[in-house]
């Protein structure tokens, strides 16, 4: 029955718009995000509330999921997008745009930056609401640091939020329009706001650190999530052979 439900939902498609239009075909993941709350309740059902004497999910087959998206910014791209940004109507474009490139932080943990865990002195943000539940800090460094040093002379006093609604300055900005403006400008096609945090991942490799130090910059448990910025690294791996090499066999 549960297998039979999971080919039900990933043959349907997603409705979207109030339910009125079609969204396209649900994805892999999506039917395996399903798949992972059903075996989470069966867990607790098994090992807390003694209902079943095993759970009938370790027989269910997920569903492939395809690779990764990896969509990063090249120089020219990176170039045109930040000229575009520090020229938009919305002075907080592009202090936001460069915390995500250079923290790799997601949209919502940098719109929900407060006053209060920035540390100018130390360089240093500290981020206490994350995605996956886990406190973790930020190094500001370098023009990053200079624009939060620049924003914070210009502070609001009505408020704690670095990146304050117009509206209403309690809430976080949405930056969605002049986003999308300056990506027009910028003659940037396909790229999201999330792919900020993949191009600053994907820097981070391709100038040396390791899986495991990406993982600890963005915030994931396991490096699962950051194996898709494997092959930006291979020419730091190639390094670290050889110089291996070099020492083990005096060459």
């Amino acid at each position: 029955m549960i297998a039979e439900c999971r080919d039900k939902l990933a043959s349907g498609n997603i409705t979207r718009y109030n339910q009125k239009n079609s969204g396209g075909q649900r994805s892999p993941g999506s039917v395996n995000r399903y798949l992972a709350a059903l075996s989470h309740t069966f867990t607790i059902a098994v090992k807390e509330w003694g209902w079943l004497e095993d759970s009938p999910m370790g027989r269910i087959s997920k569903l492939k999921e395809p690779r990764g998206r990896v969509r990063f910014l090249s120089d020219s791209e990176r170039e045109r997008l930040l000229k575009a940004c520090r020229g938009s109507s919305n002075s907080f474009l592009y202090p936001a745009v460069v915390l995500a490139l250079s923290t790799g932080a997601r949209r919502m943990e940098i719109m929900a930056l407060r006053w209060r865990n920035v540390d100018l002195q130390r360089g240093l943000i500290s981020l206490h609401e994350t995605k996956n539940g886990e406190r973790r800090a930020l190094p500001l460094a370098g023009h990053a640091l200079d624009c939060v040093k620049r924003l914070s002379k210009v502070r609001q006093i009505d408020t704690d939020l670095l990146f304050p609604s117009n509206h209403n300055p309690q809430q976080p900005l949405d930056l969605r329009k002049p986003w999308e403006i300056a990506l027009k400008q910028a003659g940037i096609e396909d790229f999201r706001w999330h792919d900020l945090r993949h191009s600053a991942a994907s820097y981070l490799a391709m100038n040396g650190a390791t899986l495991a130090e990406i993982a600890e910059v963005l915030g994931h448990k396991t490096l699962q999530m950051v194996k898709r910025y494997a092959h930006f690294s291979e020419t730091h791996t190639a390094r670290v052979v050889a110089s291996m090499n070099a020492k083990i066999f005096g060459e």
